[in-house]
C-alpha cells in the first residue's frame, strides 16, 4: 500500500503558491528522508500529509493518504503519528506538571492534559506501561516535564503516538535541541520503532539518516527536485543544488555527513 499518493499537488499561500506540482510516493515500509533546506516547503507538505493543509483544486490533482482522497482529522492521526518541535513546545509550556505517564496517557484524546471528563479503562494503562517498556523509558514514568531533558521529554512524544499503533510516523526535525550523546540515543530509538512500522523523516541534517532509510525525496523552493533510492540520491551534484552551496557526501558504517567542497 502507498502511504503517500500525490500526484499535480500544488499549494498556494494567499494566491502565492507555495508547492509547486508535487508528484510523490511514498509505500508502507519504505522508510523514506525528506531532505531539502530551510524554507524549501518541507513543512507546508508536512501539512498536506497530516490534512492541516489542502491543494488547490485541479482536475488532474490526486492526494490520498493511505489509499483515501478524504479523511476524519482525527482518525487519520490514528494511523499516521507526526511529531514535530511545535508539540514538544507546547506541552513544554502548556503542561509542565503533567509525568511522562500522563503525557503518553494523553494520546488517546489528543489532549495537552489529562481531564475528569476522560475516561481512560485498564486497557488505555496496559497500552501505556507497554510502551513504557517498549521504548526504555519506564524511569521517566512519574517524572515532571518541568524536570525533564529536552531528549526526555521528546522521547514522552514519541511515545504519546504510539499508543494508537500507527502504520507511519513522520518526525519533523526529531533531533533538533539535542546534544550528541542524545541525538545518537534517540536516533537508535528510531530505528527500533522502525522494525514495526514506516518512518518518514523530514529534516535538513544528513546525520539523521539512519541506516535502514532506504529512499530520499529532494525538495527546493516548493518543488520536488529528485526522488528516489538513497544510494544514487545523496550525491556531491545533487546535495550541493538543493542547499545551494559546493558540498561533499561522505558514508561510513552505513550513516551519511555532509562537509564542504569549497
Amino acid at each position: 500500500m502507498e502511504i503517500i499518493h500525490f500526484e499535480h499537488v500544488n499549494v498556494a499561500y494567499d494566491e502565492h503558491d507555495v508547492l509547486h506540482d508535487i508528484n510523490l510516493s511514498i509505500k508502507e515500509g519504505q522508510h523514506t528522508v525528506i531532505l531539502g533546506g530551510n524554507g524549501s516547503g518541507k513543512s507546508t507538505l508536512l501539512k498536506l500529509f497530516s490534512n492541516d493543509l489542502y491543494p488547490r483544486f485541479s482536475e488532474t490533482t490526486t492526494k490520498e493518504v493511505f489509499g483515501k482522497k478524504v479523511w476524519d482529522i482525527w482518525e487519520l492521526k490514528k494511523h499516521l503519528g507526526i511529531i514535530t518541535n511545535d508539540l514538544h513546545y507546547q506541552f513544554s509550556e502548556r503542561a509542565p506538571d503533567l509525568n511522562a505517564f500522563e503525557v503518553i496517557l494523553s494520546g488517546f484524546y489528543s489532549s495537552f492534559h489529562i481531564y475528569e471528563h476522560q475516561e481512560f479503562s485498564p486497557l488505555h494503562v496496559k497500552k501505556v506501561e507497554e510502551v513504557l517498556d517498549f521504548l526504555s523509558i519506564r524511569h521517566l514514568r512519574d517524572k515532571r516535564i518541568s524536570e525533564m531533558s529536552t531528549g526526555e521529554l521528546r522521547k514522552c512524544i514519541i511515545a504519546r503516538s504510539l499508543v494508537h499503533e500507527p502504520k507511519a510516523m513522520i518526525l519533523d526535525e526529531p533531533t533538533v535541541g539535542l546534544d550528541i550523546k542524545a541525538q545518537l540515543n534517540f536516533i537508535e530509538m528510531i530505528r527500533k520503532i522502525a522494525a514495526h512500522r514506516t518512518i518518514i523523516l523530514v529534516t535538513h541534517h544528513l546525520e539523521e539518516i539512519f541506516e535502514e532509510v532506504s529512499h530520499v525525496v529532494l525538495i527546493k523552493e516548493g518543488c520536488i527536485l529528485a526522488q528516489g533510492k538513497k544510494e544514487e540520491l545523496l550525491s556531491d551534484t545533487l546535495l550541493s543544488k538543493v542547499f545551494d552551496l559546493p558540498l561533499h557526501v561522505k558514508c561510513e558504517k552505513g550513516r551519511y555527513f555532509v562537509q564542504s567542497a569549497g
